[in-house]
């Protein structure tokens, strides 16, 4: 006990210049023991075995809250965060090049589908980016979708931005991102506009009027077998969630 709170103490002085998370610090069985998971669904880079053909692994709820799945999805020995992993030669979603390990926003059961016209949308993720793939080192953590990528904070080597759907370099919010640095992202849909911030700081304001919305965390790993290599788990994308909260209103 002394050795954890020992470390438990640690952490927090290490992450004092962000938001400190509030995920549970007591001993954690699975990653339901440390987000709250009850509005998700989880989406892997593995073949669903229960399937025919080659299909992503899905798991919702109730399932979710007491799964696991090393290294894809995996609590931390400290129980203070989540770790989402990608690799290069992952299965993909239908209509993508590249495979996933995220978080998919629910609603009552069903895939949550909101207008940004209507209502206040928000979704506030205490993370890090701890792993890029070899030679296209691009990872996606966070996003708002509704069919396409409206926005998400997109890694590129050491670069950070907010993309405007294919702009995938609208607004560089941090020009020397290290691996593992802990930051906030946050987005605010209300009234036809998207309003991006970096740790509490707005960086950019979209405006888009659009049906269909969700909320994705995790990490969506930009490149594959065709553009990085090894194409083997051994390349591939990271992050660490320390905590997901998202607001309706």
């Amino acid at each position: 006990m002394f050795v954890r709170a020992l470390l438990a103490t640690t952490l927090l002085a290490a992450s004092a210049a962000v938001p400190t998370a509030t995920a549970a610090t007591t001993a954690c069985s699975t990653p339901g023991d440390v987000l709250n998971l009850a509005n998700w669904k989880l989406q892997l880079p593995v073949d669903n075995p229960n399937q025919s053909g080659t299909q992503v692994l899905e798991v919702s709820q109730p399932q979710l809250d007491s799964y696991e799945l090393s290294p894809w999805f995996i609590d931390q020995p400290n129980c203070n965060g989540v770790r989402f992993r990608n690799a290069v030669n992952g299965v993909t979603t239908p209509n993508t090049t590249y495979a996933r390990s995220e978080l998919r926003e629910m609603r009552n059961g069903s895939g949550a589908s909101w207008s940004s016209t209507s209502g206040v949308h928000t979704m506030v993720i205490d993370q890090a980016i701890t792993h890029r793939p070899n030679t296209k080192p691009q990872v996606v953590a966070g996003q708002i979708h509704n069919g396409n990528d409206m926005a998400t904070f997109r890694l590129d080597g050491s670069s950070l931005y907010v993309t405007n759907e294919n702009d995938t370099h609208y607004k560089l919010v941090d020009g020397n991102y290290t691996l593992g640095k802990r930051f906030q992202a946050k987005f605010v849909v209300s009234n036809g506009s998207i309003k991006a911030y970096y740790n509490n700081v707005l960086q950019a304001t979209l405006p888009k009027s659009f049906t269909g919305g969700y909320f994705k965390a995790g990490v969506y790993t930009q490149a594959n077998c065709t553009n990085s290599s090894p194409c083997s788990t051994s390349n591939y994308g990271e992050t660490i969630v320390y905590n997901v909260t998202v607001t309706h209103s």
